[in-house]
């Protein structure tokens, strides 16, 4: 398990029954950038392409707001000849709250101190066959539309986090484990919540890498470097 922790925010990530960890989280110093990447695939260069992918999106200034810090992400990640494809989530701090962008299947959650509510929406083929009135397979679940390597900016997710509010961002091998339910319940726990959510999902069967990344505190705008911290394998 790699795991670290600071004032407001926790972050955990397990690998489960994977032969690499190809999840990925970062921090700014001041808590102004949260991003959480998930690897295409289970190699090193789709672990590379989401480490590579955070620490790009969290360097990214902060006015800039999220849509910049995932086009930075994907600049990097395509400039990177080693690096594989990943699918990222990015949530940045403003004065009423956090801006959010995504592509692919990782989520955003607004935590109110009991209930959780996502914000994003899966870019997946699933998620497709919902919208237009059919029953998708489980394995296409698994399959995504969007990707940082592959998106074009059009095609990204956007969403807006009115605060006071937490954050919850994580990757699929927790949420597609765990109900909604399960992780606010997990979250209403004084404990470390992202440990609590990780643990829960391989508990649970989870067959896959599985992070998550807690932000307890209502969001705070500060003016500072964005020096990325990062939780991969």
């Amino acid at each position: 398990m790699n795991r670290t922790s600071a004032p407001g925010w926790h972050a955990a990530s397990v690998q489960g029954p994977r032969g690499v960890n190809v999840d990925a989280v970062a921090v700014s110093p001041g808590r102004a950038v949260f991003a959480l990447a998930d690897g295409v695939g289970d190699s090193p260069g789709a672990a590379h392409a989401a480490r590579i992918a955070v620490a790009a999106a969290t360097r990214s200034p902060y006015p800039d707001g999220p849509e910049a810090a995932l086009l930075a992400a994907q600049e990097a990640v395509r400039a990177d000849a080693s690096a594989g494809d990943c699918v990222l989530v990015v949530a940045v701090a403003g004065e009423h709250g956090y801006g959010v962008a995504w592509v692919g299947d990782v989520r955003a959650y607004a935590w109110d101190g009991t209930c959780l509510r996502q914000v994003t929406r899966d870019h997946t083929v699933a998620q497709y066959f919902r919208d237009h009135g059919q029953a998708p397979s489980p394995r296409m679940e698994h399959l995504v539309t969007t990707s940082v390597r592959t998106a074009d900016a059009a095609e990204f997710g956007s969403a807006e986090v009115p605060g006071p509010a937490g954050l919850l961002l994580t990757s699929d091998g927790v949420h597609k484990t765990l109900g909604l339910s399960a992780m606010a319940e997990l979250l209403r726990r004084p404990a470390n919540s992202a440990d609590a959510l990780t643990a829960a999902a391989l508990a649970e069967g989870g067959s896959d890498n599985a992070t998550a990344l807690f932000v307890e505190c209502p969001p705070v705008a500060a003016d500072v470097a964005t020096v990325p911290f990062h939780v991969a394998a």
